[in-house]
């Protein structure tokens, strides 16, 4: 392969590896949520609920690292940074210091999470598009991942509720 070749492949792969990088990012920062509102509920069935689903959170995220190396997306430090920075900003919101509202911010925790997943299935969604063009994606799971991202967010939305009818209803909001 000459140089022009390596060097057209690479710029092919540019706008994979920054959407994969994107993703990864996002499920660095929605596994840390998930422990942080776990952490948050401690002695509450959300507590359960959290501890399983920032579980199976990072077993996506290491699913999505598999793919990154497979189709060899690279390393994006910026993009890892920012997950870092994203995270840490969180604890402030989430914790309801930003308010003075705990209800609200765990609202907008669980909220954010919720989005997260469904961005989560949009990206195997997407994935799953292009397996064709990605022979190393072939044995990668897409529809499980996809079922599992639906599940997840089936979990998500009936507490997303219960907290926002605490934060936002006329006791709360």
């Amino acid at each position: 392969m000459s140089l022009f070749d390596r060097e057209e492949q690479a710029m092919a792969h540019t706008g994979l590896d920054v959407y994969l990088h994107d993703h990864l990012a996002g499920a660095t920062l929605g596994a840390e949520l998930a422990e942080q509102i776990g952490e948050y509920a401690k002695g509450t069935a959300l507590a359960g609920v959290m501890a399983a689903l920032q579980a199976e959170i990072e077993a996506d995220r290491r699913t999505l690292l598999d793919v990154v190396e497979r189709l060899d997306a690279g390393r994006h430090p910026v993009k890892q940074a920012t997950g870092w920075l994203a995270e840490k900003a969180s604890h402030v919101k989430f914790g309801g210091l930003s308010s003075g509202d705990e209800d609200h911010g765990l609202f907008m925790a669980l909220e954010s999470l919720a989005l997260g997943v469904l961005g989560k299935r949009s990206l195997w969604v997407a994935l799953r598009e292009v397996r064709a063009d990605h022979p190393q994606l072939a044995d990668v799971d897409l529809d499980a991942l996809i079922l599992r991202a639906e599940a997840q967010y089936a979990t998500l939305e009936p507490e997303r509720l219960v907290a926002g009818r605490r934060a936002l209803g006329a006791d709360g909001g």
